[in-house]
């Protein structure tokens, strides 16, 4: 049960948290509502192992991440806003294949594969069954270089469209580097798109403006996260989120990190120092700005 005295009783959100009908499902949003969480980013994750390659696959798939939400709004009476995408590891993996089975054949076809899969989740966006795309971006690992200059074409590709729709969206790349911020905000200059609009899933806690460059942090919270936090929140001007990443994978049992994890790290940033105004502008006004208001 929540504890009575817990200091912070306003509302605690998660912006980064998968869901999976063969893992926890509905007992990780159990756990994370019995610490006081109250709002959740559900994230939709794909079989890394057969990805969609059609656009009515993409929004068979698309379409049970909305199910699983609107599950555990009705067993949970939690918040839950929903992120559709394509991910680029997925999307990596079928360029790589694709190309090698196809060569320039292979390449029009996985690129025709991941435009059908922004086209899906744009659908629900526009239909209002979710807030956001992503999670996007690019490869976190060493590719080859036509991989790598694929990935930042359709990326931007994608930045120019979430300018032109008026959405945001949630990214996964590479590395703590100083230089991933700025490319990414180049990038989003160059597509029109309002760099708080790129929310940058698992960010490093280190959130300096100087740093980030005006994208949003969704910090990953684990074990020393709270530290560089602490000492950098006040010289950021654009907001940030709290995050787990949490997999629901049977096979890693609290990967990224828990359910319960946001809830608490919370509680343990408040009583570290950070100011009430500060939290709820973290899990209140940042979300509502970006996603819309969590009643809609």
């Amino acid at each position: 049960m929540v504890d009575a005295q817990r200091p912070w009783k306003g509302p605690i959100l998660d912006n980064h948290f998968h869901l999976n009908r063969n893992g926890r499902f509905l007992d990780a949003a159990k756990d994370f509502k019995n610490v006081g969480g109250t709002h959740l980013v559900h994230v939709h994750c794909p079989d890394f192992s057969s990805p969609p390659t059609s656009l009515s696959e993409h929004r068979e798939t698309y379409a049970d991440t909305i199910a699983m939400a609107n599950e555990v709004r009705k067993e949970h009476d939690l918040h839950v806003r929903v992120v559709l995408g394509p991910h680029p590891a997925a999307f990596a993996h079928q360029f790589i294949k694709w190309m090698d089975e196809d060569g320039d054949k292979g390449l029009e076809r996985a690129c025709e594969n991941y435009r059908d899969s922004i086209d899906a989740a744009l659908e629900f966006v526009q239909e209002g069954q979710a807030h956001a795309i992503g999670e996007v971006g690019r490869p976190h690992w060493d590719v080859s270089d036509e991989v790598w200059d694929l990935s930042n074409l359709l990326l931007e590709e994608t930045m120019t469209l979430a300018a032109r729709e008026g959405i945001p969206l949630q990214l996964h790349v590479e590395g703590e580097l100083e230089s991933t911020y700025r490319d990414l905000s180049e990038m989003a200059s160059r597509a029109n798109l309002p760099t708080h609009r790129l929310i940058r899933h698992y960010s490093p806690p280190q959130i300096d403006e100087s740093i980030t460059r005006g994208l949003t942090s969704s910090v990953l919270v684990g074990k020393g996260a709270l530290d560089p936090l602490l000492a950098s929140y006040e010289n950021n001007k654009t907001g940030f989120m709290l995050e787990t990443d949490y997999m629901d994978d049977p096979r890693r049992p609290g990967a990224v990190l828990g359910p319960k994890t946001v809830p608490k790290r919370t509680q343990q940033l408040i009583e570290a120092g950070m100011d009430e105004e500060m939290l709820w502008k973290c899990h209140v006004d940042v979300p509502n700005a970006l996603y819309g208001d969590a009643e809609d």
